[in-house]
């Protein structure tokens, strides 16, 4: 634990709970001798093999690699496509609480275990957006601020495609013309079905000839920014913010020191080494 502090910043480890008390079991194993005598517990080593020495110690057998993150990518890949936001947001955070616990051989790998993360947290913060979103039926303005933010996220192009129809639909729908032409042209970009695209230009039209916003919102698409992982507002370039050591996810300076509301693993701000996830980085 005072490690995975070191090099992430963790300090909340209760997510991982049950994953230490699952390597804790798939790295022992117990032989039973008489009866009347107690069992005998055996550390198992990873890549064992008869002709191993017996007088050296290999490290000991992990429960978690990286294929199987790679199959939960998947499987929350397809739980967004299907709107199933709820189960995709369990499987990419289970996948950010997994990474600490994983060990990989190579340096490529040790890029892909670093990119992945960055992919998952995208995912993370978007849909914490839009479930936060259909939350707030009663505030029409705060719920086009989140669709817009949403669409900010890097995403798989089809993802890409359902956050830009939403936010375009809830703009039109609140007479912010302006703000839905912009996701409309930006749709229109992604190479989406004629149905739909049909739909986006119709919206194009219709804001041509009133190119205006009934409402002002919290949200400047000329001005780049990221988005705060705890408040869900943008911050623009140029202004101040804190990161979390381990996903990288990005907050206004007020919330350092919290624990990151994406990762709900690390100290925002904190001063962490970095990943170490490999014995190729230490060679």
């Amino acid at each position: 634990m005072l490690l995975l502090h070191r090099q992430l910043g963790i300090k909340n480890f209760a997510p991982l709970k049950s994953m230490f008390l699952d390597l804790f079991s798939g790295s022992h194993s117990y032989l039973r001798a008489l009866a009347s005598s107690p069992v005998v517990p055996l550390a198992i080593e990873r890549g064992w093999s008869e002709s191993s020495s017996p007088n050296v110690r290999g490290p000991p057998a992990l429960v978690y690699d990286f294929s199987q993150l790679d199959e939960k990518l998947k499987a929350g890949y397809k739980a967004t496509t299907s709107g199933k936001f709820t189960e995709a947001l369990r499987l990419f955070l289970s996948i950010l609480h997994t990474i600490p616990l994983v060990v990989v051989e190579s340096r490529r790998e040790v890029d892909e275990v670093k990119e992945l993360i960055i992919i998952v947290k995208e995912y993370v913060l978007g849909l914490q957006m839009e479930l936060k979103r259909r939350e707030t039926k009663d505030d029409p303005v705060r719920q086009q601020e989140l669709a817009a933010y949403f669409t900010h996220c890097k995403l798989q192009g089809p993802h890409l495609r359902l956050a830009l129809l939403s936010a375009m639909s809830i703009c039109y729908k609140s007479k912010n013309f302006a703000t839905a032409s912009n996701f409309a042209s930006r749709f229109l970009q992604e190479n989406p079905a004629e149905s739909q695209a049909k739909m986006a230009r119709q919206v194009l039209q219709a804001a041509e000839r009133n190119m205006k916003d009934e409402t002002k919102l919290n949200y400047d698409f000329r001005n780049p920014f990221v988005i705060c992982g705890s408040t869900y507002v943008p911050i623009y370039r140029g202004q101040k913010d804190v990161s979390c050591p381990y996903c990288t996810a990005r907050f206004v300076p007020s919330q350092e020191g919290n624990i990151c509301t994406v990762c709900d693993l690390a100290v925002i701000g904190a001063d962490a080494s970095g990943l170490l996830c490999s014995p190729s980085q230490v060679r």
